[in-house]
């Protein structure tokens, strides 16, 4: 457990594993590095898996309103200067699911030359114009201060519904625990400030800048960001590849964890002679 500092920012990251390639794995916007625990044996078997938090994320520094995706892309900038420092390493395996994985793009674009491997799980070029309403929603409930309201709001829809009805039990234990969490005030802010910074994302021109194998993960049943997003990805992205999960809502990794983790570990763990265009 470590932490850096960008202009005084404090940011929070973790390093799991002894050898192998090194995998910063980025998280989703509502998830902290916390979230990954079940995912660490895994992911840093075979690799040297990075965990980080966002600003306004877990133990990294909270922000204050009015900000976008750039203040992310610079934290990941400070963070690639720091584990080459720390590891030796300059080139990295970059993963992101959804919010994490818009960020991860965006930091493929902007460092190209730290970017070794690309995923992106249940992610866009874009914020449509669907999601961005989906987000005003979002926010308007978390201005209540009702952390169940933003429960069933927000999260519900980001399964399956096959998943959120044959997963009963686990969901309703799901639901008391976030349901505590949603009601801080100041996790509902920082809520409100994250979807606000991805209002105007959209890099939809620029994909073909991308030049580094990349590993497209799609759901079937993803309500939030759509299969039609992905292929968007993989049309733009020349060098990628595409993989829907079936019967996957969203919140793929916790759905279907082991084919989550598998096909994250192995494009990481690939040799450069196995990629192929």
């Amino acid at each position: 457990m470590s932490e850096l500092y960008l202009d005084g920012k404090k940011i929070y990251y973790e390093i799991h594993g002894q050898a192998g390639e090194v995998l910063i794995l980025l998280n989703g916007i509502m998830m902290t590095t916390n979230s990954w625990t079940n995912f660490i044996p895994a992911l840093s078997r075979n690799n040297r898996l990075v965990l980080v938090d966002f600003f306004d994320q877990g133990r990294s520094e909270r922000l204050g309103p009015g900000y976008d995706h750039q203040i992310q892309i610079q934290l990941l900038g400070a963070l690639f200067r720091q584990l080459e420092a720390e590891m030796g390493v300059g080139r990295f395996v970059l993963a992101g699911l959804s919010y994490g994985g818009n960020v991860a793009l965006q930091a493929a674009l902007a460092f190209p030359e730290r970017v070794k491997r690309l995923i992106l799980a249940n992610s866009a070029a874009r914020t449509s114009s669907w999601l961005r309403n989906v987000g005003d929603g979002w926010n308007e409930v978390a201005k209540s201060g009702n952390g169940r309201s933003y429960y069933l709001t927000a999260i519900p829809v980001i399964y399956s519904t096959h998943f959120f009805e044959a997963q009963a039990a686990w969901m309703e234990q799901r639901e008391e625990t976030l349901v505590a969490y949603f009601s801080q005030k100041e996790v509902l802010e920082r809520m409100i400030r994250l979807t606000d910074s991805s209002r105007h994302y959209n890099v939809e021109d620029r994909l073909g800048e991308i030049q580094c194998p990349t590993l497209i993960l799609s759901s079937s049943e993803d309500a939030l960001v759509p299969v039609t997003e992905q292929e968007l990805l993989h049309k733009g992205i020349k060098n990628s590849s595409h993989v829907v999960i079936r019967g996957s809502g969203h919140a793929s990794m916790y759905e279907f964890p082991e084919a989550f983790a598998g096909l994250i570990a192995g494009f990481a763990g690939l040799g450069d002679e196995e990629i192929h265009p």
